[in-house]
C-alpha cells in the first residue's frame, strides 16, 4: 500500500498546486497565530478552493475555542479537523460531534508513556498523528523540525489510521517509514526554505521519495 503524504502549513496557491500535482493525499492549513504558517479563514478558503476532489483538506488548530472552530467549519472549506494542542479525549469527541467532520488528534511523543497516552484517543478519533514533543521554550506544538525515536512505535497496532510527523525531510522520510511502518507521513518545515515559505522542489522531492519507499 502506498504511504499517504500530507503537506502541512500551505500558504500560497503555488504551494497548494505543487502539493496536489506531486500526489499529496492530504493538505494542511494552519489556524494558530503564533505559527508563521497561520492563515485567516478567508485566506484558507481561497486556497482550499483550489484543491481537487480526492485530496483531503485539513484544518490545524491548537486548543481552539468553539468560536474559532465554528468559523473554520463554516467558511474554510475543509474536510477534517486536526487538533494539535492539549485537547482531552472528551473535547475531541465533542468537536467531532459538533461539526460532523472527521478529527485527527496529534499526540506529542518522547517516551513509551506518550505512546500509551495516545491509546486514550483511539475511541474518539478518525486518525491519530504522532509528532515530536516541542522544546520547552517553543511557541507552537509542531513544525519545529524535530523528530522523535521512531522505534517507540515500531510494531504497534492501532485501531485507527495514523500519521507520522516531526522533523521529516526528503532525506530521512524513507528511513522513517521503514522503521515506523507509517501508513501516512506529514511534513511542514522539512519542505521549507524558511519558516512558512515552502520550497516547491522539496515538496516534489519529498513526495517522490515516499512513493518510492
Amino acid at each position: 500500500m502506498t504511504t499517504i503524504v500530507k503537506i502541512c502549513g500551505l500558504m500560497t496557491g503555488e504551494a497548494v498546486s505543487a502539493a496536489v500535482e506531486a500526489g499529496a493525499g492530504m493538505v494542511g492549513f494552519v489556524f494558530f497565530p503564533p505559527s508563521p504558517r497561520s492563515l485567516s479563514v478567508e485566506q484558507a478558503a481561497a486556497l482550499t478552493a483550489m484543491v481537487p476532489p480526492g485530496v483531503t483538506r485539513v484544518a490545524l488548530s491548537v486548543d481552539a475555542d468553539d468560536a474559532l472552530l465554528d468559523e473554520i467549519a463554516a467558511g474554510a472549506g475543509v474536510d477534517m479537523m486536526q487538533l494539535h494542542g492539549h485537547e482531552t479525549p472528551a473535547r475531541v469527541s465533542e468537536i467531532r460531534q459538533r461539526y460532523g467532520l472527521p478529527v485527527m488528534k496529534a499526540v506529542s511523543i518522547a517516551g513509551p508513556e506518550d505512546v500509551d497516552r495516545a491509546r486514550t484517543y483511539e475511541p474518539v478519533v478518525d486518525r491519530l498523528m504522532f509528532d515530536a514533543k516541542p522544546p520547552k521554550a517553543a511557541t507552537r506544538p509542531g513544525g519545529n523540525a524535530l523528530a522523535f525515536d521512531w522505534r517507540l512505535i515500531t510494531g504497534q497496532t492501532w485501531a485507527k489510521p495514523w500519521v507520522l510527523a516531526g522533523g521529516l525531510t526528503p532525506d530521512n522520510v524513507a528511513e522513517a517509514i521503514r522503521i515506523s511502518g507509517a501508513p501516512a507521513v506529514d511534513v511542514s518545515s522539512g519542505v521549507e526554505v524558511s519558516p512558512g515559505v515552502k520550497d516547491l522542489q522539496k515538496i516534489r522531492d519529498f513526495t517522490a521519495v515516499v512513493k518510492a519507499a
